[in-house]
């Protein structure tokens, strides 16, 4: 799991999973195939689509110098009707949020 790293929960993460489909964060240098097999590795299920956008990093401050923050590659993840990620359901995210 050198590539994926973490889930994104925001507002329309959480509509997108009512249609199979699941947001992660990934390293900027991963390609789409590595990231579809270790998806199907790790959780045991079966990719159907893809969509990535990178995301710039934001500006920081450090005294007199501008610095920013690295960017990050975001992709969002469908999987084939019958499968899901148990511990990326709604339903988890619902009983977290409560």
């Amino acid at each position: 799991m050198d590539g994926i790293q973490y889930a994104v929960v925001t507002d329309k993460s959480i509509r997108l999973l009512e249609k199979n489909q699941y947001t992660l964060n990934v390293e900027s240098g991963s390609t789409r195939t590595e990231i579809k097999h270790w998806v199907e590795l790790f959780f045991g299920v079966k990719v159907m689509a893809m969509n990535s956008h990178r995301l710039p990093g934001k500006g920081r401050r450090m005294r007199p110098i501008m610095g920013h923050t690295m960017h990050y590659r975001r992709m969002i993840i469908t999987l084939q009707p019958g499968y899901s990620i148990p511990s990326l359901s709604k339903e988890n995210n619902l009983n977290q949020n409560t």
